[in-house]
């Protein structure tokens, strides 16, 4: 961490080790548009700040739940261009949320599946 104004900044590796995300991937997404531009220091690091954190977390919650990338870049952008985008943003979180949802319910289905097959091991 290196510690600066009245908050705490993390460098790239630090970034790494708290998210397992690679470097790679780091700059891979910030390449991509899917994280902002990241600030810098006066020698050019990348300095990520909590808000790159949380920014961080909500693109790995995207990720994780199944969303591509060029849907994420969407998400990214639309963001930053400000509230007037809120309406967009709404609906890309809508359709994952029913993407999920839909994982979440053949999960169930499997996991019965797998329940029933134990209970006649069992017998």
């Amino acid at each position: 961490m290196i510690k600066g104004e009245a908050f705490i900044k993390y460098s790239i590796g630090k970034v790494a080790e708290l998210t397992g995300l690679s470097i790679h991937t780091l700059r891979y997404y910030e390449k991509e548009g899917i994280l902002p531009p990241i600030k810098r220091n006066e020698f050019g690091t990348r300095v990520f700040d909590e808000d790159d954190m949380q920014w961080i977390e909500f693109t790995c919650c995207l990720r994780d739940t199944g969303m591509n990338i060029e849907e994420m870049k969407a998400f990214a952008q639309l963001t930053l261009q400000g509230d007037e985008t809120i309406p967009k943003r709404v609906d890309l979180l809508n359709r994952q949320q029913e993407r999920i949802l839909n994982q979440v319910n053949q999960l169930i289905a499997y996991l019965s599946m797998i329940e029933h097959k134990l209970e006649k091991y069992s017998e």
